[in-house]
């Protein structure tokens, strides 16, 4: 998918990929939200969500698409997962999709890698017959709701998203 040598690639994830998902989940979430939470709860959040086997059953769940980007070092700087929506949403629709998580190492920001993700994810989403789309997103990213506001999502509710003790509030978007 890369133009150039030096431009990062694109690629689906596979069960191989599981160790290296579950640092880079843990990576990229304490580097964009760690700061919010007491060390216990951030400990406990990726102690649940960010292990080998939350990111083996992800890679191997044929319901999501996960996607990750490497460097031209081999290291792995990014991803998105997608799949069936699984956000509190009443009257949820049968094929509704997710954006579920979307990430990129804070150093790389300026690659306009997040776009690429979406980009891929979205169109993941549309070959799986998933619609409409939603994304949680924490209620104090403005710059994630920017983002997604770009691409036509907008708020439709609110739910608590627990990390350990402590509970975000977190917005749903819908599309």
């Amino acid at each position: 998918m890369s133009t150039s040598s030096d431009t990062p690639s694109i690629r689906k994830a596979t069960p191989a990929d599981a160790a290296t998902m579950a640092e880079l989940g843990a990576a990229t979430f304490t580097e964009t939200f760690g700061y919010l939470y007491p060390p216990e709860d951030l400990q406990a959040f990726l102690a649940k969500s960010h292990t080998l086997e939350s990111w083996t059953r992800a890679l191997t769940d044929p319901t999501r698409g996960v996607f990750v980007v490497e460097h031209e070092s081999g290291r792995k700087i990014g991803f998105i997962a997608v799949g069936a929506c699984k956000l509190p949403v009443e009257n949820l629709e049968a094929q509704a999709g997710e954006i579920q998580q979307l990430y990129v190492l804070a150093e790389f920001h300026n690659l306009r890698l997040g776009r690429r993700l979406m980009d891929l994810g979205l169109e993941w989403l549309n070959s799986q017959g998933r619609a409409p789309l939603y994304i949680g997103v924490w209620s104090q990213n403005h710059g994630a709701q920017r983002f997604y506001g770009r691409y036509g999502f907008s708020k439709v509710g609110e739910y608590g998203f627990p990390v350990g003790n402590t509970v975000d509030e977190e917005f749903i978007l819908k599309r």
